[in-house]
């Protein structure tokens, strides 16, 4: 590990994990069976799941870590294997800029969740954003072979996407307060946002 990717896991990954996991543990209903899809080393469901109990959670990645938080089974980007209304929710964190055809595994999530989807990702609205963005993603992800396409998109492509599947966006948080001062001038803004997704209908 090199000095960067030393000062992204003291500063930045660890703080991340911590909020992120609060924002979840916020929104997830209770008793709620949950899918954590492209869970990585599962440490964020492990955080969740201490302070939910109540909470079932399984992971799936398309990487399978050597040491995992929870357990994790392999999937291969595309198809979740589950059958529909398998879970209460599925959560996506930072997951979707990673895939080629993000509406693909949105439709995935809809499809196994009986109640709502959650996603934490990136918007491209803000200056620079797209820069920003990639700076952030080879930072954090380069050294762990995960795959980089850096498909950002705008608020306004990720709410027709949702509204395309039938997905109602019940809240959207863009101030997470992922960044300590003076770090979020820069790298929190409006880049990031959680939003909390009810399924509609299920064909």
């Amino acid at each position: 590990m090199n000095t960067l990717e030393k000062a992204h896991n003291r500063c930045v990954f660890q703080r991340r994990v911590k909020v992120l996991s609060q924002w979840l543990i916020s929104l997830l209903p209770m008793n709620a069976r949950v899918l954590d899809v492209g869970c990585g080393d599962g440490l964020i469901s492990s955080l969740i799941k201490q302070k939910r109990p109540d909470l079932t959670i399984n992971g799936i990645d398309v990487l399978i870590r050597n040491k995992t938080h929870v357990p994790v089974s392999i999937f291969d980007g595309h198809c979740i294997p589950y059958e529909s209304g398998s879970f209460d929710a599925v959560i996506l964190v930072d997951v979707l800029h990673h895939t080629v055809e993000p509406n693909e595994l949105l439709q995935e999530a809809k499809r196994v969740s009986s109640n709502s989807v959650l996603i934490k990702d990136h918007c491209q609205d803000a200056l620079l954003a797209k820069q920003t963005l990639l700076f952030m993603d080879w930072v954090g992800n380069s050294h762990q072979g995960v795959a980089l396409p850096y498909n950002y998109w705008s608020e306004r492509q990720w709410r027709e996407a949702f509204g395309n599947l039938d997905l109602s966006v019940h809240s959207w948080n863009t101030r997470l307060g992922l960044y300590p001062w003076p770090a979020n001038l820069f790298f929190e803004r409006s880049l990031h946002f959680v939003a909390e997704l009810t399924c509609g209908t299920h064909e």
